[in-house]
C-alpha cells in the first residue's frame, strides 16, 4: 500500500447543475471502482453547501490514475459531461504516509 496514489478532488457545478453532475457523479463511481488498479473511489456532497462536491480517489500507482484517465467511462462522463457543467474544479495528488 506504501505506493497507493491518491486525488482529492473538489468540484462545483455551474448554477443550476448540480443534479446533473451528481448524476454523473453515481455512474462515475460505478465504473471506476471496476478499475483494475482502483482501490477507492467516493463521491461526497457536502452537508454544509450543497452545491459543493468532494472526490477521494485511491489508485494502486500513479500509473494506474493515468490508466484511469485514459478509460472510455472517464472521458465520456468527467470530460465531455462533467467538466462542462463545472464552474471549479480542483485536483490534488498524495502519497499515503505508513
Amino acid at each position: 500500500m506504501s505506493m497507493a496514489y491518491v486525488i482529492v478532488a473538489r468540484w462545483r457545478p455551474r448554477a443550476g447543475e448540480r443534479d446533473k453532475v451528481e448524476a454523473i457523479l453515481r455512474e462515475l463511481v460505478r465504473e471506476v471502482r471496476m478499475e483494475p488498479g482502483n482501490l477507492q473511489f467516493t463521491a461526497q456532497r457536502s452537508n454544509d453547501d450543497p452545491d459543493e462536491f468532494l472526490l477521494y480517489e485511491q489508485y494502486e500507482s500513479e500509473q494506474a490514475f493515468r490508466d484511469h484517465q485514459q478509460t472510455p467511462h472517464f472521458k465520456r462522463l468527467v470530460l465531455d459531461g462533467a467538466v462542462p457543467l463545472l464552474a471549479r474544479r480542483e485536483r490534488q495528488a498524495f502519497t499515503i504516509v505508513e
